[in-house]
């Protein structure tokens, strides 16, 4: 006789330990137990004897058991053993659940921690808890597809970042990359969404590439009225062209006055993990001005580790915004000039305005890397006689755009100067 739901309901255990099987017909029963009442099944396969656990009473019904009762007598006709299908869906969903986009991607940016700065290795999960890991971090890695990619990354598209949609659609590629390397998935549907994203300006570093508005940033630069330390971050900004993170984070150690040269450790500078760890350290040849003004600076920081340390407290150099807000403060707006744009400034006149300069001397001096055979040229000795003149001539011309000169020569032209009344006065 068939149970019904009321009897499935009432039936209770009785003193036997271990318990009552209750029949529903085509192999189904219900095993009636002190711990609960389970459903089970019955069947053959293979010519043996074999129970197929089919759940838990109430979590399933009468009726939901019925459902798995058939379904596991249809794999049974088709040669299917139901034990070993429920088995490998079980370790399917194990699977799955272990192979989400976050575990995965946080899987691949560990085994890169060897080859990423920690800085990148921060900023690269930084993107993806915030914009990625809340719409596709629990799904499994083979369950996302390209429109519900190209979905998730649509929300920084909406917002009006377009460079961080390219970006994230780059990240995402990654761990699908990785995915399909270590069997998590077999497609890669970053890579269709090539084309898909609305096209991602890129903006530059503002940076003031007039001479004669060069001269007018020179000119507040000696008149600022700040901090000492800030003025001197400005002027050397001005004079070194090397990165912000450079100038503000600057140690009395690494410089030799006597020899007029800054030696950047290669840890500090911007480089692959390798390339901190074997790379030389990279050496800035100081003009006389520069030497100047790290003098006149060292008598109130000279007794500290950093050259430019924080008014907070002198175990930190000052803030990446402090040249930019001095900046600010002088009345030069930020689509004007930043702090990285000091790069730009001379990267700029020393190519159009100071005529003899190679570009590769320059490119040695900005720390810019260069692929093929010579990719790691730059962190070596080579071009420091010319890299020497080359400073020396770009701290002359930056005083003489300061007071007062227009341009200087190129290919043999005049150099124009201002006039006499205007001698000394702010431009």
């Amino acid at each position: 006789m068939a149970l019904t739901d009321t009897f499935v309901r009432h039936v209770k255990a009785l003193e036997a330990e271990s318990g009552e099987k209750h029949t529903d017909g085509n192999g189904l029963y219900l095993h009636v137990k002190q711990a609960g009442k389970y459903w089970r099944m019955n069947y053959r396969f293979d010519g043996k004897q074999k129970t197929l656990a089919i759940g838990v009473y109430p979590a399933v019904s009468l009726a939901k058991a019925r459902q798995r009762r058939d379904t596991a007598r249809e794999q049974l006709a088709d040669g299917i053993d139901p034990s070993t299908a429920k088995r490998e869906a079980i370790q399917a969903v194990a699977i799955a659940r272990a192979n989400t986009f976050e575990l995965v991607a946080r899987e691949f940016c560990a085994t890169k921690r060897g080859a990423w700065s920690a800085g990148y290795s921060e900023k690269w999960l930084r993107g993806m808890v915030k914009d990625l890991f809340p719409y596709i971090g629990a799904k499994p890695l083979a369950d996302i597809t390209a429109p519900v990619l190209l979905a998730t990354v649509r929300r920084a598209e909406r917002r009006g970042a377009h460079e961080t949609a390219h970006t994230l659609r780059q990240t995402a590629g990654q761990v699908f990359r990785y995915g399909i390397q270590t069997g998590r998935c077999e497609r890669n549907p970053a890579a269709d969404l090539q084309g898909a994203l609305a096209p991602a300006v890129v903006k530059h570093m503002a940076a003031i590439l007039e001479p004669v508005e060069v001269g007018k940033l020179m000119r507040a630069i000696q008149s600022y009225a700040g901090q000492p330390t800030t003025r001197t971050a400005l002027v050397l900004s001005a004079l070194l062209f090397q990165r912000p993170g450079n100038i503000r984070q600057m140690e009395w150690s690494w410089l030799d006055l006597d020899n007029a040269m800054l030696s950047i450790p290669s840890q500090d500078m911007k480089r692959r993990v390798h390339q901190k760890i074997n790379g030389r350290p990279h050496l800035v040849p100081l003009a006389p001005q520069a030497v100047a003004s790290l003098k006149e600076l060292h008598p109130l920081t000279g007794h500290g580790r950093y050259v430019f340390p924080s008014l907070i407290t002198s175990q930190r150099p000052i803030s990446d915004n402090t040249v930019n807000v001095a900046l600010r403060r002088m009345g030069i707006g930020k689509d004007e000039m930043t702090a990285h744009g000091f790069r730009a400034t001379a990267r700029t006149l020393l190519a159009e305005r100071i005529p003899g300069i190679s570009d590769d001397v320059i490119e040695a001096q900005l720390a810019h890397t260069k692929s093929g055979p010579l990719g790691s040229a730059y962190d070596r000795t080579e071009y420091m006689e010319q890299r020497r003149n080359m400073m020396a001539v770009w701290a002359d011309y930056l005083d003489k755009l300061r007071d007062g000169a227009d341009v200087i020569p190129i290919s043999g032209t005049t150099l124009k100067r201002r006039t006499t009344a205007a001698r000394g006065k702010p431009q």
